[in-house]
């Protein structure tokens, strides 16, 4: 539990320092905005190719999988649904952020340290890791695209045309996150590798994604108020806080279980990966689409500060 507690304290220390920067304006006032779109068009399709182009895809592909993929897609749903009764007058690319804050878990800066401390077995992190950059990472992204472009562009040009439908979905597939997805699961079912001064370029700008996403986040918490009832969105962090460290890990119990006849060690696992808090990188996809930064920035901090406490209830309460 200590190489745990290392773990969520190597994060805290990296956005203490973008904490910092933002605090004493190091950087400039662009400073996060800058870091974050470094992070989504660059550094993030670099970590997601080589994430997934380096996984043998009849490793990963499983029940852990197949947990990973029931238990976040039924969380999202099952947030928008009942966010449609309790969360009225909503932006759907708002509420969307919402329910990927309450889904998607920080499967590669915890995820992995996790699974070696606490599983005894890094790889098992790689299941649901893959799942969120091959797949899941994708549609919520291609989702946002179309309704950012229905919010801010439907009222002046109206896609009525085959040309303009075809652009818009152009303009999905051109999306840096699941180019680099794609090219992954490619190059990773031929089994393809980039020569030697690509590969290490491309390892470069993938070893800044992290601390990217860590500093941005950091710079984010500079006079933010979590919970602030100000900001007029206190109940959908609350809501999507609860059914990240609640709802999900109870869905993927019940998936792993009872779909996946899951039992023991592998259990344990699946609940465990599910409990994970949410991923620093909803709140770059905030930031992109100008949807929800309030919600993913404080979902994100109330997570990964319960973050502990909810995985020792579930050790607990599977022991």
């Amino acid at each position: 539990m200590w190489d745990v507690l290392a773990g969520f304290l190597v994060v805290w220390l990296i956005i203490a320092v973008g904490f910092a920067l933002g605090r004493f304006r190091i950087l400039g006032s662009d400073a996060r905005i800058v870091m974050s779109r470094t992070a989504f068009f660059v550094a993030s399709p670099c970590l997601l190719f080589l994430t997934i182009s380096g996984s043998p895809i009849g490793e990963v592909i499983g029940p852990q999988f197949g947990v990973a993929a029931v238990s976040a897609f039924a969380a999202l749903f099952l947030f928008l649904l009942v966010g449609r009764v309790l969360l009225p007058g909503r932006r759907f690319s708002e509420h969307m952020i919402a329910a990927q804050s309450a889904s998607q878990v920080n499967g590669a800066n915890l995820g992995f340290p996790i699974a070696a401390y606490v599983l005894g077995d890094i790889a098992l992190a790689a299941p649901v890791v893959m799942f969120q950059l091959a797949i899941y990472m994708p549609l919520v992204v291609a989702t946002l695209d179309q309704a950012r472009h229905r919010e801010t562009g439907a009222a002046s040009v109206r896609p009525t045309t085959r040309l303009a439908v075809l652009r818009r979905v152009l303009q999905t597939v051109a999306n840096p996150v699941i180019i680099g997805a794609m090219l992954g699961l490619l190059f990773s079912w031929q089994q393809w590798r980039f020569p030697g001064p690509v590969h290490e370029s491309i390892e470069l700008l993938a070893g800044a994604a992290i601390p990217l996403l860590l500093l941005s986040f950091g710079l984010s918490l500079v006079g933010s108020h979590p919970l602030d009832k100000a900001a007029g969105r206190r109940r959908d962090v609350l809501l999507a806080a609860g059914t990240k460290l609640i709802i999900h890990p109870v869905l993927a119990y019940l998936a792993a279980a009872f779909l996946f006849g899951l039992e023991g060690a592998m259990l344990f696992t699946a609940v465990v990966m599910a409990s994970l808090p949410t991923a620093q990188n909803v709140l770059v996809t905030a930031v992109r689409y100008e949807a929800g930064e309030i919600i993913a920035r404080d979902t994100v901090l109330i997570t990964t500060v319960l973050g502990i406490p909810s995985m020792v209830a579930v050790a607990l309460l599977m022991a």
